[in-house]
């Protein structure tokens, strides 16, 4: 019954993540490319001194006139709209995931003891301090010296970003890795909302209110954020659903692939930042992002690419597999389909049971059973895929052998037809 409930919490609480989420995007993205939109004011003369852009759009049969000051209006309106509690619950809901799938599930979801043996307290542990520390890293560097220039800050953010997906990769499973890389980029998303951005805009609205003339340097330092915010976006969108694909975060140079398609996300979101700048178009510079997503996704899908020959006898299981070998004696010259039923009835039906025995599941993982070999063959490309990678089982929480897992491996390829 406790994992029944557990299941509707974590899909409600999702539901939420991604509605939130939905709502915090749109509204970043939007106000990014309002920004990037301005034009001097058509009409100096009707126009306040104080505007420095305006845009003209037509959406929902209607025509907007949206106008950006400089500092701030001579006086402020009587109503203002605000863009913060979006992302404040997309933080909050998405931590509760961390804690109901990842934090109070780490055997299976978070620790890999072929990567590292940690303890469940342990793991839960680091998994929180990389959170604080990836925001403490980040936003020290900002109010650095470092902070007042955008291309070495950017840089330097990259290596550090770089720096935590390969760090990440070295203590967790390749899943629990890329779900923590995504949750501390999250985390300074939000931090720099609310830190930084509506603390900056408070005290903008704060100084009017007074009489004051309202320092700039807040909203600077605000927009600082806020574009480093949208370049976040897109690597976050990515390790949140790749838990979904075992290609990605399964093989030994994860770490790679996780830079990769987060240096690929960046790009495409710098390209459609600077796509239609105010003063025309670029020519084939503006381009140059958007290709070089393209080539590093196709880099990587090559590289990817699993060989001609997956047979597991006297190489590695799979592409830089941790150093597990099958040398030829160890694997069987034939697998008979009753041995095979045996593994799968030991190591993979507790969880992919129409009512699984392994605790913490009430159904099925996917809705895949396996307590047949039936069933086992209407499912044997997910099945050779997450075994060849050692995705499967989970955590590895029923203790398949290397052994097991080759004579499977070998079974999918040469019997389970049969």
């Amino acid at each position: 019954m406790m994992a029944y409930i557990a299941d509707w919490l974590a899909l409600l609480v999702r539901w939420l993540h991604l509605v939130a989420g939905i709502a915090w995007i749109g509204s970043s993205f939007y106000f990014v490319w309002l920004d990037n939109h301005l034009e001097p004011p058509r009409d100096p003369e009707g126009t306040d001194s104080g505007v420095a852009g305006e845009l003209w759009a037509v959406h929902g049969g209607g025509f907007y006139r949206s106008q950006k000051y400089r500092v701030a209006p001579q006086r402020l309106p009587p109503t203002l709209h605000w863009f913060y509690w979006e992302a404040y619950t997309t933080w909050l809901s998405g931590f509760a995931l961390l804690v109901l799938l990842y934090l109070l599930r780490a055997e299976g979801y978070l620790i890999d003891p072929s990567v590292v043996a940690l303890s469940k307290s342990t793991a839960i542990v680091i998994a929180l301090s990389v959170l604080i520390a990836s925001w403490l890293s980040y936003d020290l560097l900002c109010r650095s010296p470092l902070g007042r220039d955008a291309r070495a800050l950017g840089a330097v953010l990259a290596a550090m970003v770089a720096l935590l997906a390969w760090g990440l990769c070295q203590l967790f499973s390749g899943r629990g890795a890329f779900l923590l890389f995504g949750a501390s980029l999250g985390t300074i998303m939000v931090a720099n909302v609310l830190l930084v951005i509506i603390p900056g805009q408070r005290e903008l609205v704060r100084a009017k209110r007074e009489g004051r003339e309202p320092d700039p340097t807040p909203g600077v330092r605000a927009k600082q954020r806020s574009v480093h915010n949208t370049y976040f976006t897109l690597p976050v969108l990515f390790a949140m659903v790749s838990n979904h694909y075992a290609v990605t975060y399964g093989g030994h140079y994860n770490w790679a692939t996780l830079i990769a398609l987060s240096f690929a996300g960046a790009c495409i979101r710098f390209w459609f930042v600077t796509r239609h700048p105010p003063g025309g178009r670029r020519g084939w510079l503006a381009a140059l992002p958007a290709a070089l997503a393209v080539a590093t996704v196709v880099a990587l899908v090559a590289a990817l690419a699993p060989a001609h020959s997956s047979r597991p006898t006297g190489q590695a299981a799979r592409s830089g597999d941790r150093g597990a070998t099958f040398p030829q004696e160890r694997v069987p010259p034939g697998v008979d389909a009753a041995v095979v039923a045996a593994i799968v009835a030991q190591r993979c039906v507790p969880c992919h049971a129409t009512q699984p025995t392994q605790a913490g599941f009430d159904a099925p993982p996917n809705g895949i059973v396996l307590e047949s070999l039936s069933e086992l063959r209407a499912h044997l490309p997910e099945v050779q895929k997450q075994l060849a990678l050692h995705t499967m089982p989970l955590g590895n929480l029923t203790q398949m052998t290397d052994d097991e897992r080759a004579a499977v491996l070998l079974w999918i390829e040469h019997g389970a037809a049969h």
